[in-house]
């Protein structure tokens, strides 16, 4: 395997930077912040500079003092700046998470390096307006992504929102040019060079924005928010010239060693080191990451700990924030391979959110529906879905929701406006990313709406589906969201809004959901006596995130997909589910939600009407309440000049720190 200096010297970096190597950082690192007390006391022990250091830097030693993070305690302390995350030449695999090389050697391409030749003067004013351009859209893009005093949570969603829009769109262009490197670390890379990063400062505790219980499906996720720095060791450790002072402030426990983690409470963790598939194993030395802990167990310091999961939907890993811990005792012992390995008993801080435990709990439930606590219902679709959706209600006497019929899919009340009808292709597997053969990949611009994992690559105005007249089969990944839902859901009682849907397995940004199920009306012919109830789905503004999905497309020079208010006046779409409807109608509000809708069109005929799809806008860990935004802004589309009340606003309980109190 190369190394990150022999990849610089060849010109063969992830991908490269022409015009925002100078991007100025957009996320000023929240100093002080205390997400479960808000306090503004200083948190951080030691401060890491988030520039990558070149091969000819020296990292800045840590003083020999050392102070716990209590309210007197006035400034930070300098230490080693933090390693940041290089690509390696390994195939594509979307799911995967495998080694990482740290950053701190990597040269310049030389592309950047060379100064302008004569005959490329005359194009530099259009490079410079070009240059300035991309970074004004940046400034108002990244307005999701920047660090906010008082809510850093929305700080550390919005950077992960624009690493995983950019991860997608990569892979997207990678496979039409058959690449074979990773999309996450070339993203990852990408933000890194620009400095689009948060809480880039090594700190022991919590870090602001990140919370018990949030996941991961990438190692270099937790790199670009601050959890866990180092692309590759399973232990984040602060360094000092004293070595007593070198203290741990992160660890993953990932497989690769022999970790007891059965226990939600207790972890025994194995040290670093001796178990190299690339050098000759031997005993594990008390240095780096290995003394940082046994220091830590002296110090009694809080350390933060990462567990991994299967991703019960690939073949790769997820990491599941489990929150603070702290080390009671350590030993050596002897492992498989007849070496020695340090061993580290950690407790979990008492009085903290679930993490792992739920996983476990959520686990149980799938496998036996019928563990599920306070379960009034064992499937509310009476098997019209493809796995039981549990009905709960884990708070009061609330027997259920008001009788509906269960339905799948849309119905059509009366004939509708006939539409264009779509292309079919004659791919004769399936359709393949860059086919210019395929039809209906050129109905969606040129690419494949979804990736090979079958996640929602950009929220656009239409996707196009293959329909049942294309000679793809069923296994064609351009069929996502026609085939139905595929997790296991709950429909749960809130108790002041009414009932809501969360899931227990865990949902990747996006992941199709549900289609919003019911009798669909057509609203140029709506009638003006129209019943308005809450179960009614209205193709109108979906609010600013869902906006902003595809937020980071001119970091890699790409057009960028806008969606605006316009694309939805041109969706006079309505559908009740108040008799008829699916999971999707209870789908509550939120001015902060998780959920995005996407026109979606594979039908042929008179039918042939756009369905309304869910996709998860962020990663979703499992009991998380499902949201989308109702909201408009002045009448939804079609309704102007009509009577208000056909348009009337409610109030809102959603709870978000930006919520606009109507919807």
């Amino acid at each position: 395997m190369e190394n990150s200096e022999d990849e610089a010297e060849k010109g063969e970096l992830p991908l490269e930077l022409k015009p925002l190597v100078s991007l100025a950082p957009k996320v000023p690192t929240l100093l002080g912040y205390d997400v479960e007390t808000k306090s503004t006391s200083p948190l951080l022990v030691y401060v890491t500079p988030c520039r990558p250091c070149s091969s000819s830097e020296q990292p800045e030693e840590a003083p020999p003092s050392f102070c716990e993070p209590t309210p007197k305690s006035p400034v930070p302390i300098k230490a080693t700046p933090i390693s940041v995350a290089l690509p390696t030449h390994q195939q594509e695999d979307e799911s995967s998470d495998g080694d990482y090389k740290p950053f701190c050697k990597e040269k310049k391409p030389a592309s950047l390096k060379k100064s302008k030749r004569p005959r490329q003067a005359e194009k530099s004013n259009v490079a410079n307006i070009k240059r300035r351009s991309i970074r004004r859209n940046l400034d108002s893009e990244f307005n999701l992504c920047s660090s906010s005093s008082d809510n850093p949570k929305e700080s550390v969603e919005g950077t992960m929102m624009m690493f995983d829009s950019l991860r997608r769109c990569i892979l997207q262009l990678d496979e039409k040019e058959d690449a074979g490197r990773r999309a996450d670390l070339k993203a990852g890379t990408l933000m890194m060079h620009n400095n689009l990063r948060i809480n880039n400062r090594k700190m022991i505790g919590h870090v602001p924005g990140v919370e018990v219980g949030d996941v991961f499906f990438f190692r270099i996720e937790m790199c670009i928010v601050g959890l866990h720095a180092p692309a590759m060791g399973g232990i984040d450790y602060i360094s000092s010239k004293h070595k007593d002072e070198t203290l741990a402030v992160c660890i993953i426990s990932s497989g690769g060693y022999e970790n007891d983690d059965d226990d939600t409470d207790i972890l025994v963790y194995t040290g670093q080191g001796g178990n190299s598939r690339h050098k000759e194993k031997h005993d594990q030395k008390l240095e780096r990451g290995n003394l940082a802990l046994m220091n830590s167990r002296n110090k009694k310091n809080q350390i933060r700990v990462v567990r991994s999961a299967q991703d019960p939907f690939s073949s790769g890993k997820i990491y599941i924030y489990d929150g603070l811990y702290r080390i009671e005792d350590s030993w050596t012992d002897k492992a498989k391979n007849g070496f020695n390995v340090f061993k580290y008993k950690l407790r979990r801080e008492p009085g903290q959110p679930d993490g792992i435990s739920l996983w476990k709990m959520t686990e149980k439930w799938k496998a036996n529906p019928a563990t599920r606590e306070k379960g009034i219902l064992l499937d509310l679709s009476s098997k019209a879905e493809n796995l039981p959706v549990c009905l709960v209600n884990d708070v009061d006497d609330e027997k259920g929701p008001s009788h509906f019929n269960y339905v799948a899919g849309v119905k059509y009340l009366r004939p509708l406006r006939k539409t264009k009808p779509l292309q079919c292709c004659k791919c004769p597997s399936v359709c393949l990313p860059g086919d210019p053969n395929c039809s209906c990949a050129q109905q969606n611009g040129g690419d494949l709406p979804y990736s090979s994992s079958g996640l929602l690559v950009k929220h656009v105005p239409m996707v196009y589906e293959c329909s049942s007249n294309c000679q793809c089969s069923h296994n064609c990944r351009n069929r996502i969201s026609q085939k139905g839902i595929k997790l296991n859901f709950e429909v749960f009682w809130t108790g002041d809004r009414g009932w809501g849907l969360r899931s227990w397995d865990p949902i990747r940004a996006g992941t199709f959901i549900c289609e919003y199920a019911g009798e669909v009306i057509d609203e140029t012919r709506i009638d003006m006596d129209v019943e308005e109830d809450k179960y009614t789905f209205r193709a109108s503004y979906p609010g600013d995130k869902a906006l902003n999905w595809n937020v980071g497309a001119e970091l890699l020079e790409e057009k960028s997909t806008v969606v605006t208010t316009e694309n939805f006046k041109q969706l006079p779409i309505i559908i009740r589910a108040n008799n008829e409807g699916n999971v999707a109608r209870f789908l509550n509000h939120s001015c902060s939600p998780n959920l995005l809708w996407q026109a979606v069109q594979y039908d042929h005929g008179d039918d042939s009407y756009p369905h309304i799809m869910f996709f998860a806008m962020k990663h979703i860990p499992p009991m998380t309440e499902l949201t989308y935004d109702y909201g408009t802004r002045g009448a939804p589309p079609g309704f102007e000049g009509k009577l208000f009340r056909a348009c009337k606003l409610k109030s809102c309980l959603c709870g978000s720190k930006y919520c606009r109190s109507l919807f």
